[in-house]
């Protein structure tokens, strides 16, 4: 053994770095252990959570699950599952392993997979590679048609102009859907450093409010005293326009059409981060909400996913676009339909800005 390096860790230090929640639950299921993912994810201190039952605190709707659960000595692997833990709701994967030394005991592990985040970062790259790659290509015969348009332009008879200009707009159309793929395939992520919230807020409101004439009531409930994001504030402001802008659009058709901008402090949440080799806090969240009808079922689970789009005539690259944005920040998002109360809801969870150290 390299002394450098100190001994070797025990058990219970190797369980309180894995950073996934695990959860020790005896034959009552009552936790008898969490480990600091668990408390993260859950949002109670393991001290709180010793002697609680495992269904007092995670809400498992699925009665067949409750069911293999109460029978203790069931393996349990569950993947996608949608729990309900307090107010949230959350998907994740879970794991019930039961230990045959001690009869009765288990031990379950969470980890949660934000909508759209299944895949790992190298199959993600790799899927948005391809079409950055085609649309390279695409772009070089695409100007040659539009120089060949304004060339014919210049010699067609006042009748043919139309035709002309329909040809070069529908290549400056196409062209901006290309752009829009490329930044999908941009593996370079922005810079990031600190930015106030509330300012990027501001700035996309009234980058949508500028391009609006529907008759939208606007709400904010801002938490005044949160501290700068860890953020680029192009990518942000991208991001908070994209997602005001398709809650505008969502709720055009109701009644009364309302959006509420939200921002608070939320304890507790952490998300691994491949490409950092860690765990880091996401404590900022930003929810967008509006009360259209909602995103359709069939396509909830896909809507970050490229080309996909619940619009009649859209591109699908949208949600894509701000998930990659989000994601270069090391933040998350998720998407969230309210059946009883009517809302949708797009959350946003960005880390903090470090505090700025004195010279």
């Amino acid at each position: 053994m390299n002394e450098n390096f100190g001994p070797r860790p025990g058990a219970r230090d190797q369980i309180a770095g894995v950073g996934f929640a695990m959860l020790l639950v005896g034959p009552d299921l009552a936790i008898a252990e969490a480990n600091p993912a668990a408390e993260s994810m859950i949002g109670i201190s393991a001290r709180r959570l010793m002697g609680r039952s495992l269904l007092e605190i995670v809400n498992f709707e699925q009665q067949h699950l409750v069911d293999k659960l109460r029978k203790g000595e069931t393996q349990l692997i569950v993947r996608g599952l949608e729990l309900k833990l307090g107010d949230a709701r959350i998907r994740t994967n879970l794991t019930v392993s039961p230990m045959p030394v001690h009869p009765g005991w288990r031990v379950v592990t969470l980890s949660e997979m934000g909508q759209g985040e299944q895949l790992n970062d190298e199959e993600r790259r790799a899927n948005l590679r391809g079409p950055a790659v085609l649309a390279h290509e695409i772009k070089n015969p695409l100007a040659a048609i539009r120089g060949a348009a304004q060339l014919l332009g210049r010699k067609a008879k006042e009748g043919e102009l139309a035709w002309t200009r329909l040809i070069a707009d529908e290549v400056d159309r196409i062209a901006a859907l290309i752009d829009r793929m490329q930044r999908l395939g941009r593996e370079r992520a922005e810079p990031i450093g600190p930015v106030n919230l509330h300012t990027a807020i501001h700035r996309a409101y009234e980058t949508v409010q500028i391009a609006t004439d529907l008759s939208v009531t606007w709400r904010e409930e801002f938490d005044p005293s949160l501290p700068p994001v860890m953020a680029n504030e192009g990518a942000l402001v991208q991001v908070l326009v994209n997602l005001m802008a398709n809650a505008r659009d969502a709720c055009a058709s109701a009644d009364y059409p309302q959006i509420v901008i939200r921002t608070r402090f939320v304890s507790g949440l952490v998300m691994n981060v491949m490409r950092l080799g860690r765990s880091i806090k996401l404590p900022i969240e930003i929810t967008v909400s509006d009360n259209g009808p909602g995103i359709d079922a069939g396509l909830r689970d896909h809507i970050f996913e490229p080309f996909v789009s619940s619009k009649p005539n859209g591109q699908g690259l949208g949600l894509a676009l701000v998930q990659k944005l989000v994601r270069d920040m090391d933040g998350r998002i998720t998407h969230e339909r309210d059946e009883t109360e009517g809302w949708t809801h797009f959350r946003i969870h960005l880390p903090m800005a470090k505090p700025e150290k004195a010279a």
